[in-house]
């Protein structure tokens, strides 16, 4: 069962805001129902929404699923990052999700149907009451 404490956030936290400290990126970390380790990205220089509607613009995409830019917010997934963005956004993303997963495990099989993770690593660039300032 996906369990994380406000302890532990409190160990992982020094190097996550050392890795925001270092891009420019304001943000605050968050435990959210004791699973899940929760990044929110407020305000930064770096275009994560720009550098996502450019990428995803570019996919190929199925006629009856088109892309839907993001406007003001975004939840970037944890598992397929690299494919999403590039430059600056994907540099900063490359070392601050490993950094929130620090000591955390994945045995999950989905052949047997068996579900087994640590904790659960949310990223969020801006909210849905309050969008993403990005810094000029």
């Amino acid at each position: 069962m996906a369990y994380i404490s406000k302890e532990l956030k409190a160990k992982l936290a020094p190097r996550i805001r050392e890795i925001c400290r270092a891009h420019g990126v304001q943000a605050t970390l968050a435990v959210d129902n004791h699973r899940t380790l929760v990044l929110n990205i407020r305000q930064s220089s770096i275009d994560f929404i720009g550098n996502f509607n450019r990428i995803g613009a570019s996919k190929p995409r199925a006629a009856h699923l088109p892309f839907q830019p993001a406007k003001d917010h975004i939840s970037v997934n944890p598992y397929w990052y690299t494919e999403h963005f590039d430059g600056a956004a994907l540099n900063f993303l490359k070392k601050v999700i490993p950094a929130m997963n620090v000591g955390n495990h994945n045995r999950s099989d989905l052949q047997t149907d068996y579900h087994d993770v640590g904790w659960y690593v949310d990223v969020n660039v801006g909210k849905w009451n309050k969008p993403y300032a990005l810094e000029k």
